[in-house]
């Protein structure tokens, strides 16, 4: 690898085990293996460097996510199995790399002072719910309208923001997948058989 390379994967290393805040910039060139001037001469600042970084982070978590959508994808279970199955690799694939999740939490934060990482996030999110409705209702993602990523995406995607925080901070008793499927069909027979207003 070049200097380049070398320094994404020093601050995808620093992103994942210190987090955005607390990574400076010679965490990244003792980690890169380089000299920390090379960031300037790369990149031109430690935030453009670490934006390139979360970028990766970001499609890295993508392809774990799209990895459990694919794998709960059993044409012979049914949907109720699938789902389990989804939310069973989903949580495997989180707590292989917890810190990459949190890196995730803390660059939101950032965000909100960080016009590029905002957009990131955000086309990260329109991607996510569409591939989540794709894969869960098992259509190609080019099928799919814009209703189905509004509800089924955008619901999928607010569960697995919700459900994998708890397994950051409590994972003694955080759901299963058999624990969230039991929630979800519980209440949508609820909401299915509630009075309209």
């Amino acid at each position: 690898m070049g200097n380049r390379e070398d320094l994404l994967a020093g601050a995808l290393t620093c992103l994942k085990d210190k987090g955005w805040a607390r990574t400076t910039v010679r965490d990244i060139a003792a980690a890169a293996g380089v000299n920390h001037a090379a960031i300037g001469y790369h990149f031109g600042s430690r935030d453009a460097l670490m934006t390139q970084a979360f970028m990766q982070a970001i499609e890295e978590w993508g392809e774990e996510v799209e990895a459990a959508v694919r794998a709960s994808t059993d044409k012979d279970a049914t949907p109720r199995e699938q789902y389990e199955a989804f939310w069973r690799t989903a949580i495997a694939s989180f707590r292989t790399n917890p810190k990459l999740w949190l890196a995730t939490v803390e660059a939101s934060i950032e965000a909100q002072h960080n016009p590029r990482i905002a957009e990131i996030i955000q086309e990260g999110m329109r991607e996510g719910r569409s591939g989540l409705a794709a894969g869960l209702l098992g259509k190609p993602e080019e099928s799919l309208d814009a209703e189905a990523k509004r509800t089924v995406g955008a619901v999928q995607m607010a569960l697995m923001s919700g459900i994998l925080i708890q397994w950051l901070f409590d994972p003694d008793s955080a759901p299963s997948g058999a624990d969230i499927a039991t929630g979800v069909t519980a209440l949508a027979a609820h909401i299915g058989d509630a009075p309209s207003a």
